[in-house]
């Protein structure tokens, strides 16, 4: 499977690199562009404050051209917390995506949105401040209504950005279960 793997707002940090690592190791063929042009963040108020420099146009420019070169070939769009926000705005604009893989995060969705039988498969900390109760309620609603065929995994107690071991949001158990859990996923979208 081809899969384009966005980072979040800390940038292109080692727990990307290591996660697309993992997902070689399965078989799939994976791409990790650095949108912010390498430059990484040691916390989030600093990646939010270059994202909104940068600004939410600009941002997607970079993804799309990123994903262009291989979006023919059907890809997997994945991403964590503002990379699963990027990767879902592509996949639901993408009528080859053959998948949507979010980690920590989602977005908003157009109301004339339109997919047809999108898998998407979305790990999120429960609870998590940037992916509340109330919102992610009424996105499963949108996405259904889209199209998607969607999955939501919770991890209780865990933090935001779990999955990422140089973080304080770390969980070992959580992350172990989410990797189990989304190479599955990848391999069923596979066939």
């Amino acid at each position: 499977m081809n899969i384009m793997l966005f980072h979040s707002t800390y940038g292109l940090r080692p727990a990307v690199r290591d996660a697309a690592d993992r997902l070689r190791a399965a078989g799939h063929e994976v791409w990790t562009p650095d949108l912010f042009d390498g430059r990484t963040f040691e916390t989030v108020e600093e990646g939010r404050a270059f994202k909104d420099e940068l600004g939410r146009e600009e941002l997607l420019k970079r993804a799309v051209m990123a994903a262009a070169p291989y979006s023919d070939r059907g890809i997997v769009y994945a991403g964590f917390s503002l990379g699963a926000a990027t990767a879902q705005t592509l996949a639901l604009g993408d009528n080859k995506a053959r998948g949507l893989l979010l980690l920590h995060g989602t977005s908003d969705i157009a109301p004339n949105a339109s997919v047809d039988d999108l898998p998407v498969q979305l790990h999120v900390a429960e609870p998590d401040a940037f992916e509340p109760d109330d919102w992610l309620s009424a996105w499963y609603l949108q996405m259904q209504r889209a199209g998607a065929d969607v999955e939501i995994y919770r991890y209780a107690g865990a933090g935001h950005l779990y999955t990422d071991p140089d973080l304080p949001d770390y969980d070992a158990q959580a992350a172990e279960a989410t990797w189990k859990v989304a190479l599955g996923f990848l391999d069923s979208v596979s066939d």
